[in-house]
Protein backbone atom coordinates (compact mmCIF):
# COMPACT_ATOMS: atom_id res chain seq x y z
CA UNK A 1 0.00 0.00 0.00
CA UNK A 2 1.51 3.31 -0.72
CA UNK A 3 1.42 6.06 2.29
CA UNK A 4 -0.17 8.77 1.30
CA UNK A 5 -0.22 10.60 5.02
CA UNK A 6 1.85 13.57 4.75
CA UNK A 7 3.35 13.23 8.43
CA UNK A 8 4.41 9.53 7.49
CA UNK A 9 5.94 10.42 4.46
CA UNK A 10 7.80 13.47 5.90
CA UNK A 11 8.80 10.90 8.95
CA UNK A 12 9.68 8.11 6.46
CA UNK A 13 11.79 10.54 4.49
CA UNK A 14 13.98 11.74 6.98
CA UNK A 15 14.86 7.94 8.38
CA UNK A 16 15.50 7.39 4.52
CA UNK A 17 18.27 10.32 5.11
CA UNK A 18 19.63 9.15 8.08
CA UNK A 19 19.89 5.84 6.98
CA UNK A 20 17.99 4.67 9.82
CA UNK A 21 17.89 1.02 10.72
CA UNK A 22 14.86 1.00 12.51
CA UNK A 23 12.77 1.78 9.76
CA UNK A 24 14.04 -1.65 7.65
CA UNK A 25 10.79 -3.37 6.70
CA UNK A 26 8.81 -0.84 7.93
CA UNK A 27 8.63 1.01 4.74
CA UNK A 28 9.99 0.63 0.74
CA UNK A 29 11.15 3.78 -0.90
CA UNK A 30 10.00 3.83 -4.16
CA UNK A 31 12.32 6.57 -6.43
CA UNK A 32 10.39 7.93 -9.68
CA UNK A 33 13.61 9.29 -11.51
CA UNK A 34 15.32 5.83 -11.42
CA UNK A 35 12.33 3.40 -11.49
CA UNK A 36 14.16 1.50 -8.12
CA UNK A 37 13.22 0.73 -4.46
CA UNK A 38 15.04 0.91 -1.35
CA UNK A 39 14.84 0.27 2.30
CA UNK A 40 15.88 2.86 5.01
CA UNK A 41 19.72 2.27 5.38
CA UNK A 42 20.43 2.15 1.61
CA UNK A 43 23.77 3.64 0.80
CA UNK A 44 23.04 5.22 -2.58
CA UNK A 45 22.91 8.72 -3.05
CA UNK A 46 19.31 10.20 -1.68
CA UNK A 47 16.56 11.12 -3.60
CA UNK A 48 14.78 14.87 -3.50
CA UNK A 49 11.89 14.74 -1.76
CA UNK A 50 9.23 15.12 -4.24
CA UNK A 51 10.82 12.45 -6.26
CA UNK A 52 10.56 9.45 -3.77
CA UNK A 53 6.99 7.87 -2.46
CA UNK A 54 6.89 5.31 -0.23
CA UNK A 55 5.00 2.09 0.28
CA UNK A 56 4.85 -0.71 2.92
CA UNK A 57 4.93 -3.94 0.62
CA UNK A 58 7.14 -4.92 -2.26
CA UNK A 59 3.99 -6.37 -4.28
CA UNK A 60 2.88 -2.64 -4.49
CA UNK A 61 6.10 -1.61 -5.90
CA UNK A 62 6.58 -4.29 -8.57
CA UNK A 63 2.82 -3.49 -9.43
CA UNK A 64 4.05 0.12 -10.48
CA UNK A 65 6.99 -0.83 -12.05
CA UNK A 66 10.06 -0.21 -9.85
CA UNK A 67 13.02 -2.59 -9.59
CA UNK A 68 14.62 -3.69 -6.57
CA UNK A 69 17.96 -1.44 -5.68
CA UNK A 70 21.53 -3.69 -6.29
CA UNK A 71 22.98 -1.95 -3.29
CA UNK A 72 20.45 -2.27 -0.81
CA UNK A 73 18.51 -4.98 -1.65
CA UNK A 74 15.17 -4.49 -0.45
CA UNK A 75 13.36 -7.60 -1.23
CA UNK A 76 16.38 -9.60 0.86
CA UNK A 77 17.28 -7.60 3.45
CA UNK A 78 14.38 -5.99 4.47
CA UNK A 79 13.49 -9.35 5.90
CA UNK A 80 17.20 -10.60 7.23
CA UNK A 81 16.99 -10.76 10.94
CA UNK A 82 18.71 -7.75 12.60
CA UNK A 83 22.15 -8.10 14.55
CA UNK A 84 20.84 -8.14 17.69
CA UNK A 85 18.66 -11.71 16.59
CA UNK A 86 21.44 -13.05 14.56
CA UNK A 87 23.81 -12.61 17.61
CA UNK A 88 21.03 -14.46 19.72
CA UNK A 89 20.40 -17.60 16.64
CA UNK A 90 24.50 -17.89 17.07
CA UNK A 91 24.22 -18.03 20.89
CA UNK A 92 21.00 -20.83 20.51
CA UNK A 93 23.45 -22.60 17.71
CA UNK A 94 26.28 -22.57 19.80
CA UNK A 95 24.43 -24.41 23.00
CA UNK A 96 24.49 -28.09 23.45
CA UNK A 97 21.28 -27.81 24.55
CA UNK A 98 19.65 -25.54 22.42
CA UNK A 99 18.26 -23.12 25.02
CA UNK A 100 18.69 -19.48 26.27
CA UNK A 101 16.66 -18.02 28.86
CA UNK A 102 15.48 -14.42 29.05
CA UNK A 103 18.80 -13.43 31.88
CA UNK A 104 21.20 -15.44 29.36
CA UNK A 105 20.15 -13.42 26.04
CA UNK A 106 20.38 -9.59 28.85
CA UNK A 107 23.68 -10.79 29.97
CA UNK A 108 25.08 -10.79 26.51
CA UNK A 109 23.83 -7.35 26.31
CA UNK A 110 20.44 -8.32 24.13
CA UNK A 111 16.86 -7.37 24.30
CA UNK A 112 14.54 -10.62 25.06
CA UNK A 113 11.77 -8.60 23.86
CA UNK A 114 13.03 -7.11 20.58
CA UNK A 115 13.73 -11.04 19.71
CA UNK A 116 10.14 -12.02 20.50
CA UNK A 117 8.39 -9.26 18.69
CA UNK A 118 10.66 -10.09 15.66
CA UNK A 119 10.08 -13.77 15.66
CA UNK A 120 6.31 -13.29 16.07
CA UNK A 121 6.43 -11.10 13.35
CA UNK A 122 8.71 -12.93 11.00
CA UNK A 123 8.15 -16.93 11.86
CA UNK A 124 4.73 -16.45 13.80
CA UNK A 125 5.82 -17.93 16.92
CA UNK A 126 8.54 -16.19 19.47
CA UNK A 127 11.94 -16.59 20.01
CA UNK A 128 10.88 -19.06 23.44
CA UNK A 129 8.26 -20.95 21.14
CA UNK A 130 11.28 -21.63 18.20
CA UNK A 131 13.97 -22.58 20.87
CA UNK A 132 11.10 -25.53 22.32
CA UNK A 133 10.64 -26.82 18.44
CA UNK A 134 14.38 -27.43 18.11
CA UNK A 135 14.82 -29.02 21.25
CA UNK A 136 11.42 -31.06 20.85
CA UNK A 137 13.23 -31.89 17.16
CA UNK A 138 16.43 -32.98 18.41
CA UNK A 139 14.72 -35.04 21.23
CA UNK A 140 12.80 -36.52 18.61
CA UNK A 141 15.51 -37.74 16.03
CA UNK A 142 17.22 -39.19 19.38
CA UNK A 143 14.14 -41.36 19.85
CA UNK A 144 13.84 -42.35 16.00
CA UNK A 145 17.53 -43.74 16.46
CA UNK A 146 16.42 -46.01 19.54
CA UNK A 147 17.45 -43.41 22.35
CA UNK A 148 15.30 -43.29 25.84
CA UNK A 149 13.04 -41.29 26.51
CA UNK A 150 15.05 -39.60 29.84
CA UNK A 151 18.14 -39.34 27.73
CA UNK A 152 16.35 -37.55 24.81
CA UNK A 153 14.76 -35.70 27.30
CA UNK A 154 18.27 -34.00 29.21
CA UNK A 155 20.38 -34.41 26.34
CA UNK A 156 17.80 -32.14 24.57
CA UNK A 157 17.75 -29.10 27.84
CA UNK A 158 14.59 -30.40 29.77
CA UNK A 159 15.10 -30.83 33.38
CA UNK A 160 12.05 -32.83 34.01
CA UNK A 161 10.42 -35.47 32.40
CA UNK A 162 6.77 -34.03 32.86
CA UNK A 163 8.50 -30.81 31.39
CA UNK A 164 9.48 -32.84 28.18
CA UNK A 165 6.63 -35.10 28.05
CA UNK A 166 3.61 -31.98 28.02
CA UNK A 167 5.87 -29.94 25.53
CA UNK A 168 6.13 -33.04 23.21
CA UNK A 169 2.67 -34.08 23.37
CA UNK A 170 1.84 -30.29 22.73
CA UNK A 171 4.12 -29.99 19.18
CA UNK A 172 3.74 -33.63 18.54
CA UNK A 173 0.33 -34.76 19.35
CA UNK A 174 1.58 -37.82 20.88
CA UNK A 175 3.60 -39.27 23.82
CA UNK A 176 7.52 -39.25 23.63
CA UNK A 177 6.81 -43.29 23.58
CA UNK A 178 3.90 -43.47 21.51
CA UNK A 179 5.23 -41.16 18.47
CA UNK A 180 7.68 -43.74 16.46
CA UNK A 181 4.64 -43.70 13.72
CA UNK A 182 5.33 -39.91 13.37
CA UNK A 183 7.30 -38.24 10.96
CA UNK A 184 8.54 -34.99 10.52
CA UNK A 185 8.76 -32.03 8.38
CA UNK A 186 11.84 -29.60 8.76
CA UNK A 187 10.56 -25.82 7.98
CA UNK A 188 12.96 -22.80 7.18
CA UNK A 189 12.46 -19.30 6.41
CA UNK A 190 14.53 -17.55 4.00
CA UNK A 191 14.60 -14.96 2.18
CA UNK A 192 14.99 -14.12 -1.68
CA UNK A 193 15.15 -11.48 -4.08
CA UNK A 194 11.09 -11.78 -4.48
CA UNK A 195 10.21 -11.81 -0.55
CA UNK A 196 10.54 -14.18 2.31
CA UNK A 197 9.72 -17.86 1.46
CA UNK A 198 8.82 -20.98 3.75
CA UNK A 199 10.58 -24.26 3.04
CA UNK A 200 9.54 -27.85 3.81
CA UNK A 201 11.62 -30.77 3.59
CA UNK A 202 11.02 -34.58 4.62
CA UNK A 203 13.72 -37.33 4.97
CA UNK A 204 12.65 -37.82 0.91
CA UNK A 205 13.08 -34.37 -0.32
CA UNK A 206 11.14 -30.87 -0.69
CA UNK A 207 7.78 -31.28 0.08
CA UNK A 208 7.04 -27.46 0.36
CA UNK A 209 8.20 -24.00 -1.42
CA UNK A 210 5.65 -21.15 -0.75
CA UNK A 211 5.94 -17.40 -0.01
CA UNK A 212 4.99 -16.15 3.63
CA UNK A 213 2.20 -14.27 2.28
CA UNK A 214 0.30 -16.88 0.25
CA UNK A 215 -3.51 -17.37 0.91
CA UNK A 216 -4.25 -20.67 2.67
CA UNK A 217 -0.98 -21.61 3.66
CA UNK A 218 -1.82 -22.79 7.18
CA UNK A 219 -4.28 -24.80 5.05
CA UNK A 220 -1.47 -26.30 3.00
CA UNK A 221 0.68 -26.85 5.96
CA UNK A 222 -1.93 -29.11 7.74
CA UNK A 223 -3.02 -31.22 4.43
CA UNK A 224 0.81 -31.72 4.15
CA UNK A 225 0.66 -32.95 8.11
CA UNK A 226 -2.71 -35.11 7.29
CA UNK A 227 -1.17 -37.20 4.25
CA UNK A 228 2.35 -37.31 5.33
CA UNK A 229 1.17 -38.15 9.82
CA UNK A 230 3.83 -35.70 10.43
CA UNK A 231 4.51 -32.68 12.61
CA UNK A 232 5.96 -29.18 11.17
CA UNK A 233 9.21 -28.47 13.24
CA UNK A 234 12.42 -25.91 12.83
CA UNK A 235 15.11 -27.54 11.56
CA UNK A 236 17.76 -28.18 8.54
CA UNK A 237 18.56 -31.28 6.21
CA UNK A 238 20.28 -31.95 3.05
CA UNK A 239 17.52 -31.30 0.70
CA UNK A 240 16.89 -27.79 2.27
CA UNK A 241 20.56 -27.21 1.90
CA UNK A 242 20.78 -27.66 -1.31
CA UNK A 243 16.76 -26.16 -2.50
CA UNK A 244 18.34 -22.84 -0.88
CA UNK A 245 22.06 -23.08 -3.05
CA UNK A 246 20.22 -23.63 -6.08
CA UNK A 247 17.82 -21.06 -5.58
CA UNK A 248 20.30 -18.98 -5.06
CA UNK A 249 21.83 -19.78 -8.73
CA UNK A 250 18.62 -19.55 -10.11
CA UNK A 251 17.99 -15.92 -9.09
CA UNK A 252 21.70 -15.51 -10.26
CA UNK A 253 20.85 -16.80 -13.62
CA UNK A 254 23.46 -19.66 -13.04
CA UNK A 255 21.06 -22.09 -13.34
CA UNK A 256 17.69 -23.41 -15.48
CA UNK A 257 16.94 -26.32 -14.02
CA UNK A 258 16.40 -27.58 -10.22
CA UNK A 259 18.25 -30.91 -9.50
CA UNK A 260 16.86 -31.08 -5.43
CA UNK A 261 14.82 -34.15 -4.69
CA UNK A 262 11.17 -33.62 -4.04
CA UNK A 263 8.57 -35.35 -2.57
CA UNK A 264 5.33 -33.92 -3.28
CA UNK A 265 2.29 -36.42 -2.41
CA UNK A 266 -0.88 -35.64 -3.96
CA UNK A 267 -3.61 -37.37 -5.90
CA UNK A 268 -2.61 -38.84 -9.32
CA UNK A 269 -4.01 -36.60 -11.77
CA UNK A 270 -2.35 -33.13 -9.62
CA UNK A 271 0.96 -34.92 -9.78
CA UNK A 272 0.68 -35.71 -13.96
CA UNK A 273 0.31 -32.09 -14.15
CA UNK A 274 3.25 -31.09 -11.98
CA UNK A 275 5.54 -33.85 -13.95
CA UNK A 276 4.19 -31.62 -17.05
CA UNK A 277 4.75 -28.82 -15.40
CA UNK A 278 8.53 -29.71 -14.68
CA UNK A 279 8.82 -30.14 -18.36
CA UNK A 280 8.21 -26.75 -19.74
CA UNK A 281 12.31 -24.85 -20.28
CA UNK A 282 13.20 -22.29 -18.18
CA UNK A 283 12.42 -18.78 -20.12
CA UNK A 284 9.20 -20.20 -22.54
CA UNK A 285 5.55 -20.55 -21.11
CA UNK A 286 2.76 -23.00 -22.49
CA UNK A 287 -0.91 -22.57 -22.11
CA UNK A 288 -3.29 -24.13 -19.84
CA UNK A 289 -4.91 -25.85 -23.01
CA UNK A 290 -1.00 -26.97 -24.50
CA UNK A 291 -0.67 -28.46 -20.63
CA UNK A 292 -4.28 -30.17 -20.86
CA UNK A 293 -3.54 -31.78 -24.63
CA UNK A 294 -0.27 -33.45 -23.47
CA UNK A 295 -1.88 -35.13 -21.19
CA UNK A 296 -4.13 -36.60 -22.96
CA UNK A 297 -7.36 -34.51 -22.24
CA UNK A 298 -7.95 -31.51 -24.18
CA UNK A 299 -11.45 -31.17 -22.40
CA UNK A 300 -8.94 -30.77 -18.90
CA UNK A 301 -8.08 -27.08 -19.20
CA UNK A 302 -10.11 -25.96 -15.60
CA UNK A 303 -8.39 -29.31 -13.95
CA UNK A 304 -5.15 -28.58 -14.97
CA UNK A 305 -5.65 -24.50 -14.03
CA UNK A 306 -6.90 -26.18 -10.62
CA UNK A 307 -3.99 -28.31 -10.42
CA UNK A 308 -1.50 -25.68 -11.10
CA UNK A 309 -3.08 -23.42 -8.15
CA UNK A 310 -2.39 -26.58 -5.91
CA UNK A 311 1.20 -26.87 -6.48
CA UNK A 312 2.96 -26.45 -2.90
CA UNK A 313 6.68 -26.02 -4.56
CA UNK A 314 7.01 -22.85 -6.13
CA UNK A 315 9.57 -22.03 -8.93
CA UNK A 316 10.79 -25.29 -8.62
CA UNK A 317 8.15 -26.81 -10.15
CA UNK A 318 7.51 -23.67 -12.42
CA UNK A 319 3.51 -22.81 -12.45
CA UNK A 320 4.70 -19.93 -13.24
CA UNK A 321 5.44 -20.59 -16.64
CA UNK A 322 2.05 -21.57 -17.54
CA UNK A 323 -0.10 -18.29 -18.92
CA UNK A 324 -3.73 -17.81 -20.71
CA UNK A 325 -4.35 -19.01 -24.66
CA UNK A 326 -4.34 -15.36 -25.32
CA UNK A 327 -1.23 -14.69 -23.66
CA UNK A 328 -2.21 -12.82 -20.50
CA UNK A 329 -0.58 -14.00 -16.96
CA UNK A 330 -3.44 -15.63 -15.34
CA UNK A 331 -3.83 -16.75 -11.42
CA UNK A 332 -0.16 -17.35 -9.39
CA UNK A 333 -0.69 -18.20 -5.65
CA UNK A 334 2.29 -15.78 -4.99
CA UNK A 335 1.10 -13.06 -6.69
CA UNK A 336 1.04 -11.64 -10.41
CA UNK A 337 3.74 -9.82 -9.63
CA UNK A 338 5.83 -12.12 -9.15
CA UNK A 339 4.73 -13.80 -12.02
CA UNK A 340 5.67 -11.51 -14.12
CA UNK A 341 9.10 -10.65 -12.54
CA UNK A 342 10.08 -14.32 -12.62
CA UNK A 343 8.93 -14.61 -16.21
CA UNK A 344 11.07 -11.49 -16.89
CA UNK A 345 13.94 -13.00 -15.09
CA UNK A 346 13.84 -16.17 -17.18
CA UNK A 347 13.49 -14.00 -20.50
CA UNK A 348 16.22 -11.70 -19.87
CA UNK A 349 19.07 -14.63 -18.72
CA UNK A 350 17.98 -16.79 -21.66
CA UNK A 351 18.09 -13.54 -24.18
CA UNK A 352 21.42 -12.98 -22.65
CA UNK A 353 22.90 -16.73 -23.33
CA UNK A 354 21.97 -16.53 -26.68
CA UNK A 355 23.31 -12.98 -27.29
CA UNK A 356 26.91 -14.87 -25.38
CA UNK A 357 27.02 -17.76 -27.90
CA UNK A 358 26.16 -15.68 -31.04
CA UNK A 359 28.89 -13.04 -30.22
CA UNK A 360 31.46 -16.69 -29.93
Amino acid sequence: MQVSNSKEVEKYYNALVEKDEKYVGIFYAGVKTTGIFCISTCRARKPKFENVEFYTDVKDLLRHGYRPCKICKPTQNANEPPEEVSRALKLLHDSEERKLSDSQIRDEGLSPEKIRRWFKRHHGVTFQAYQRMIRINMAYQELKSGHSVTDSAFSSGYNSLSGFGYTFKKLVGKTPGNSQDKSILLIQRFTTPLGPMFACSTDKGICLLEFTDRRMLETEFEDLQKRLNAVILSGENDHLKQLKQELAEYFQGARTEFEVSLDTPTTPFRQKVWDMLVQIPFGKTASYKEQALKIGNPKAVRAVASANGHNRVAIVIPCHRVIGSDGSLTGYAGGLDRKKWLLELEGSYQKSNQLEIFDQ
